[in-house]
């Protein structure tokens, strides 16, 4: 069921500066990014969006790592496993109706999503 690393979601409090590290030190670039209530960008490579960059929130006491995401070839199929072995899950659609997502809790409390695109 799973593809492989979607993508990995940075929160931080110097968003100019992490978007240039990642854009001159690693060459991603700048893309499309969907319409989200928090400031940030979205860093591909390859044509695929691999860096999320968020403007952090002092007030949310959350680190720097906000979520990993992985890709899912069948979200229906995650979905009913994840059910099956009892797992608890938060289900969101992107307004564009793009990418469906189920998030999860490891042990550690690492939110992990799973995501499935359109397309």
């Amino acid at each position: 069921m799973l593809n492989g690393l979607d993508h990995v979601n940075i929160n931080t409090k110097n968003l100019e500066e992490t978007r240039r590290f990642f854009v001159e030190v690693l060459d991603f670039t700048v893309g499309p990014r969907p319409d989200v209530p928090v400031p940030g960008y979205w860093l591909y490579s390859g044509g695929r969006p691999i860096i999320h960059l968020v403007d952090m929130d002092p007030q949310t006491g959350q680190g720097p790592l906000d979520h990993f995401a992985l890709s899912v070839n069948d979200h229906d199929a995650m979905r009913a496993h994840l059910e099956r072995l009892g797992v608890p899950y938060r289900e969101v659609h992107l307004p564009d109706g793009t990418i469906k997502q189920l998030v999860i809790l490891d042990p550690n409390g690492v939110r992990v999503e799973l995501n499935w695109r359109a397309g």
